[in-house]
């Protein structure tokens, strides 16, 4: 803003302020600006929070971060969820000024009494402004200025005693005041944030393929059992694929085949049938009353559960009747189904936003805060890239006008245009592409870009893998692979994923060069022997379980924008580090599950928040061994013994 003082490039903002920039309850945000003057007259400037109901809820002194650069900033810390904003002030300091002046005029003799009357009357401006004790120690300094009788380098001594300087600072005398655009502040509950994330199906949780020579679905009684043993992995949220009735027509079968058997049980995307909607259960899985259970089982075990928001329809909903405007027709009068060429999905209907919008909006908005009414707080949103802006725009306002708490994720394998505009419209988190960034290069370029450049308005959510995605490094079924992309997953970023069997090492893909599960949950009942695995020490589980505990211990595993890469001499050794005021976190780990590595990294001891010292002592959280490591140090990592040493720098 070019004002008196000017003020230039203010971050943290979004576009300029047209979209506000993404906090949590407590997280401190950085506020810095260019701000200068012309000539030589000393500047200040302040950073002033407003909550959202627009009082001044927090005021902090910018500091110029080097001298010269005209480059200030500040620390503000919002306190409740909410809408907030903050505006800088800068403005010309006339005392600091003076007193700048004062000390090369004065040992001069150059206008001794001029100086000391300018300065006298300055701080008869500033004692308007104060009370008590600072009043009264204000008028004996201007007193002390005007005494000719007193010496001068006495009466100049007087303007600089300590408790003079702390007034001057805190309180500051303030000329040509100029204030900045408001830049918006959307502060989320810690959850928007940081969280381990677990999906699982609850149909396939106590099936029974064999039962009376028929499939007997799982239920969300039965899967109760299942959130017992997340909780014990340490997961915070468990979000469950679409729980709605599932559509007759075109169902599909196991591998997404389009002649199904009669007790094949379709996907769960395709939702509606005579049974209801996506405000019904499917009866399959039990009751609402069942589902309360459910929820308030997940509830006395510390987990939220996310419920799918697919904005979608079988030709079997309750809507095709009823609203067939909601969707679109083809040339020969049939609604459109669902394509991404060449791929099709008959047993799908898309929304037509276009179509009556306001009959469409108005009944999203009923089915979300159906399931808020229950005691849901998080939806994780299938396909958000395929519906328009505008709507999630509407969406996310109207829910946060009255619970900010509620919690969207988008699920958008999209460009990263579409991606980062769902973020600036409200999305509290987003699926990544850390799921196909796997070399040194690939996982440094996308940690610095989802750290650092986007990070005002897009949190990262990283999913090791999903229903839909079995990644290609996955398919040998290597435990070593899973275990690294796992150590990555939850250290890299506040928020991590997986999908149910990856603690088993599932990897058999349904074709070769193709990313789909063969035999996919999607499709099909996928019991599992969880207990079977743990007795035979097949599972993941365990180191599951230990990173989900050092992520909560830590504080610096729970913040985004403290992602910080160091120097290794080998291509497959990637080493970064996580620092949180006391708490530093350093993660080496040799991205070559096939093969042993050894070789030198280089630490960058600032980006730790360490002074310049000769040795360090680390502590490796995942095996209890401690080292003292040089600024350049030697690794050597067998991927048989460990992939990775994740360090707590003591």
């Amino acid at each position: 803003m070019i004002g008196r003082v000017p003020i230039f490039d203010i971050s943290p903002s979004v576009s300029g302020g047209q979209f506000p920039v993404k906090s949590i309850v407590g997280e401190k945000i950085e506020v810095s600006a260019t701000i200068f003057s012309e000539g030589q007259d000393l500047i200040g400037a302040n950073v002033v929070l407003v909550d959202s109901l627009g009082s001044e809820a927090a005021f902090a002194l910018m500091h110029e971060i080097w001298p010269g650069s005209d480059r200030w900033s500040a620390v503000i810390t919002p306190s409740i969820v909410g809408d907030w904003q903050y505006y800088i002030e800068a403005w010309h300091h006339p005392i600091a000024t003076w007193m700048q002046t004062a000390k090369i005029k004065i040992p001069l003799e150059l206008d001794i009494e001029l100086v000391f009357e300018e300065g006298a009357r300055f701080f008869e401006e500033l004692v308007t402004s104060q009370s008590g004790a600072a009043k009264k120690l204000i008028e004996k300094l201007i007193k002390k200025l005007r005494d000719d009788t007193t010496p001068a380098q006495s009466r100049l001594s007087s303007a600089f005693d300590p408790e003079i300087e702390v007034l001057v600072t805190k309180s500051p005398l303030r000329h040509f005041v100029t204030r900045s655009l408001s830049m918006p502040v959307q502060v989320d509950r810690e959850r928007a944030l940081v969280g381990a994330w677990y999906e699982f199906f609850p149909r396939s949780e106590g099936a029974d393929l064999k039962s009376r020579n028929k499939p007997k679905s799982g239920t969300l009684i039965s899967s109760m059992a299942r959130l017992d043993e997340v909780a014990k992995m340490g997961f915070d949220v468990v979000y469950l694929p679409p729980i709605h009735p599932i559509g007759t027509s075109h169902r599909k079968g196991p591998n997404n085949t389009l002649t199904p058997g009669p007790n094949d049980p379709g996907v769960p995307w395709a939702i509606g049938n005579k049974d209801g909607g996506h405000d019904s259960i499917n009866p399959v899985l039990g009751t609402l009353e069942d589902f309360d259970k459910f929820l308030a089982h997940a509830r006395e075990l510390g987990i939220e559960i996310a419920l799918d928001l697919a904005l979608q329809a079988s030709p079997n909903h309750p809507w095709v009747k009823e609203h067939p405007e909601w969707f679109s027709s083809r040339a020969d009068g049939s609604i459109a189904y669902a394509e991404n060429p060449p791929k099709k999905y008959e047993d799908i209907y898309p929304l037509n936003f276009d179509n009556d919008y306001q009959g469409i909006f108005a009944t999203i908005v009923q089915i979300v805060r159906f399931w808020m009414e229950r005691g849901v707080r998080i939806f994780r949103v299938d396909n958000p890239h395929t519906k328009p802006l505008y709507f999630w725009r509407d969406l996310l306002v109207n829910i946060r006008a009255t619970d900010p708490d509620v919690i969207f994720l988008a699920e958008a394998f999209t460009r990263p245009s579409i991606m980062h505009s769902l973020g600036k419209i409200g999305f509290h988190q987003s699926y990544t592409y850390f799921t196909w960034r796997t070399s040194k290069r690939e996982l440094e370029e996308y940690g610095r870009e989802i750290s650092h450049q986007t990070a005002n308005f897009f949190r990262p959510n990283f999913w090791v893998n999903t229903p839909d995605i079995l990644a290609h490094h996955l398919q040998t079924g290597a435990p070593e692979v899973f275990s690294l992309r796992a150590l990555l997953a939850a250290t890299m970023v506040p928020s991590w994923g997986m999908y149910a069997g990856y603690e088993l090492f599932e990897h058999e893909v349904f074709a070769e060069g193709g990313e789909e599960y063969l035999n996919s949950e999607k499709y099909q009942l996928k019991p599992r022997n969880w207990l079977d695995a743990e007795k035979r020490g097949l599972t993941l589980a365990p180191l599951i379980t230990t990173l989900n505990r050092i992520r909560k211990t830590h504080p610096a595993l729970q913040q985004l924008r403290n992602l910080h890469f160091h120097d290794s001499d080998s291509d497959q050794v990637l080493v970064y580090s996580k620092a949180f005021h006391d708490d530093r976190i350093l993660v080496v780990a040799n991205l070559d599950p096939t093969q042993l590595h050894e070789t030198w990294i280089h630490l960058d001891l600032g980006a730790l928040g360490l002074p310049d010292v000769n040795e360090i002592e680390v502590e490796d959280l995942l095996s209890g061994l401690r080292y003292t490591w040089a600024r350049d140090a030697f690794v050597r990592l067998d991927p048989k013994e460990r992939v990775a040493h994740l360090l707590k720098v003591l």
